[in-house]
């Protein structure tokens, strides 16, 4: 009995010291296919931002990053899939404005964003573009809102669904100059944009990447960015803000993780992510889309998401808008 006894011991202290010696949950992190959620179709700026970071992560872990688009409900289809998938690292969220926005917007959302997900990296800093038809009359913001103003529910305006940043800088800006407008959703822009083409619709304040595509290609016109001031990438297009003073929307793009993620696995996708951003190539394919590189650790880009959702819930009482 002694001998046994003695023996179990001796069991219990070597399984101890080999747990003790086990390597952390980090350690083989990635060792199967990560899924990234995007809350938008593909082809539009969320998209092809999402598609040239997983490109450059699954390069720099050897394991894909495989983008998901899941579209509609402004994004919180994508958000409520990914807050109920297993806390391992291996589901990723988009994060953008509209799940900011999305807080105060939906009235009935099944989960609370701030609460249910872990932030672990920003990517980058970006603004809208308010573009129209090429058949639309207005050449500058001020025709814009001249013509609006003669013609109340005349116009109508597409956005990538409701809550999106997209949406609500038509919002802010319907506030301000008291036009009125009809708001049409989409289930992303690239979706939007053929209709915005032929003048189906007649505008959308969409995410620059895109609507700079757009218009460089000549497909619509480009007015005005939301920034406060003009955009490095596109100088040539004057502030909205130089005709409306006061008005802003500047977003930001980044990566959440369900609740309960590891630590240790949200800090090695951070210093992932902020070393993507030191990567000169990854640099000019950003820049490419018009956005600005913005690393931050996880806590920094916490509490970004948290002063843009307070930001967005005074815009969505000062609009009167909300989505059931």
């Amino acid at each position: 009995m002694l001998r046994i006894l003695r023996n179990s011991v001796f069991g219990l202290v070597f399984l101890s010291t080999l747990l003790g010696a086990a390597p952390p949950a980090s350690a083989a992190y990635p060792d199967r296919p990560v899924h990234w959620i995007i809350g938008f179709s593909a082809g539009g700026p969320v998209d092809i931002v999402a598609r040239i970071m997983a490109n450059w992560l699954s390069d720099r872990f050897g394991q894909q990053f495989i983008v998901e688009n899941r579209a509609g409900s402004g994004g919180n289809i994508a958000a409520a899939a990914a807050i109920n998938a297993a806390p391992d690292g291996y589901t990723l969220l988009f994060v953008a404005p509209n799940n900011a926005i999305s807080t105060s917007l939906y009235k009935k959302l099944p989960f609370d964003f701030l609460r249910d997900t872990v932030p672990v990296a920003s990517i980058m800093q970006l603004t809208n573009m308010l573009v129209v038809s090429n058949a639309f009359p207005a050449k500058t913001v001020q025709e814009f809102i001249d013509y609006c103003k003669a013609n109340p529910g005349k116009i109508s305006f597409a956005s990538s669904g409701n809550g999106t940043s997209v949406h609500m800088s038509a919002e802010l800006f319907k506030v301000m100059t008291k036009c009125d407008m009809v708001h049409v959703p989409y289930r992303g822009s690239a979706i939007a944009f053929p209709d915005i083409i032929s003048n189906k619709v007649q505008l959308i304040f969409d995410n620059l990447p895109s609507a700079m595509e757009q218009a460089k290609g000549g497909n619509v016109r480009a007015l005005g960015v939301t920034s406060p001031q003009r955009w490095p990438s596109v100088p040539d297009v004057p502030a909205i803000a130089e005709t409306l003073p006061g008005f802003e929307s500047v977003g930001f793009y980044g990566i959440s993780a369900p609740k309960g993620t590891p630590p240790e696995i949200v800090e090695l996708l951070n210093k992932a992510v902020d070393e993507a951003l030191k990567d000169p190539k990854l640099i000019a394919r950003l820049a490419e889309t018009g956005g600005i590189p913005k690393p931050m650790t996880s806590a920094e880009f916490g509490k970004l998401v948290a002063d843009e959702t307070e930001k967005w819930r005074k815009v969505v009482e000062f609009a009167g808008v909300s989505v059931d």
